[in-house]
């Protein structure tokens, strides 16, 4: 293995742990028992990782990695006997997730370049890698997903993404493209949490009347 693939392969454990913690804070505020915390726990690590492999028809990345799953239920384990000690768990969670979002949003776009994809279908793959996971959480909890949210959430995802296709196919040094790449879409979802940021919604209005054409 080259030094950029035990980096890539680092940064994959790295945002199982943190999606696995976020999942098992969603676990925590539904009051679940150990086996549904390791189950959300499981499911925001390696929902979006698995819609991404299933789709570009490669390995699925966990299947052949079960230290990864024994990481995430250990975490999930952990949070289980510790949440009570966080006061403001959803806040952990946010902050939990943004960081797993600005990985996997750079780790997908990744995975998808190396088996040959054009970048735009790296910028999809990177996306649904960073999200996919967190909104079946969210829909298994029975919480409104991240992504129907005003705040900026998919927009993050994809801006990491796109910033690290881009710099790779424009030739730059791969590992300054996915540090550029997560730095942007991590520090976009935060400063959209800090400042509250979001994207213009739909406003109603009256509809149209048309003349009856009976």
């Amino acid at each position: 293995m080259t030094v950029f693939d035990d980096l890539l392969d680092a940064l994959t454990w790295a945002a199982v742990a943190v999606l696995a913690v976020a999942g098992a804070l969603s676990a925590s505020r539904k009051q679940l028992d150990p086996v549904g915390f390791m189950l959300i726990a499981c499911i925001c690590a390696f929902g979006g990782g698995t819609v991404r492999d299933l789709i570009l028809g490669q390995p699925v990345f966990w299947l052949a990695q079960p230290g990864m799953v024994a990481l995430a239920a250990g975490l999930a384990l952990a949070v289980f006997v510790t949440a009570h000690l966080v006061e403001r768990r959803f806040v952990l969670l946010l902050w939990a997730d943004a960081v797993g979002l600005g990985l996997f949003a750079v780790l997908g776009a990744e995975k998808a370049l190396s088996v040959g994809a054009a970048p735009w279908v790296a910028v999809l793959m990177g996306t649904i890698t960073a999200t996919a996971g967190g909104m079946l959480r969210d829909i298994i909890c029975a919480e409104t997903p991240l992504v129907l949210r005003r705040e900026i959430y998919v927009t993050a995802a994809a801006l990491g993404a796109a910033c690290a296709a881009l710099l790779h196919y424009h030739g730059v040094e791969r590992t300054v493209a996915l540090s550029c790449g997560i730095a942007l879409g991590f520090g976009t979802r935060a400063a959209a949490i800090l400042g509250g940021w979001s994207l213009p919604t739909y406003r109603a209005r009256p509809g149209r009347e048309y003349p009856d054409q009976r």
